[in-house]
């Protein structure tokens, strides 16, 4: 097993990732939102994953840093398509939720390695 693959956080990118790709089966969005959603969500999980096998805590912050930037786009997109009507309020804080605690993981993670 990979060292990654025994994160919580990654785990929970993962779900989400699984979640905004059912989301995507389902709906009809523009291709620029479909495609940079997609991409930002596997760019969370990703992320956490290249971050987990750098050998320096430098280099592994940089990459959560990625991966939280990441999670900050999905919640942009999610509230760009709450605006125009393309997604409820109720699915809209069910995402930001996830989002919200994925970001909070991260920033921990990245907390802990400036020590």
């Amino acid at each position: 097993m990979f060292e990654f693959e025994k994160l919580t956080v990654y785990t929970k990118a993962k779900s989400f990732n699984k979640e905004v790709n059912t989301f995507l089966t389902t709906r009809t969005l523009d291709s620029t939102t479909h495609h940079q959603l997609r991409r930002a969500s596997f760019s969370i999980m990703l992320n956490i994953a290249e971050g987990s096998g750098r050998s320096t805590n430098k280099d592994k912050r940089h990459f959560f840093v990625m991966s939280r930037g990441s999670t900050f786009e999905c919640v942009a997109i999610f509230d760009y398509l709450k605006d125009i009507g393309a997604l409820s309020a109720e699915d809209y804080s069910k995402y930001y939720q996830l989002l919200d605690e994925l970001s909070r993981m991260l920033y921990g993670m990245m907390k802990s390695l400036n020590k």
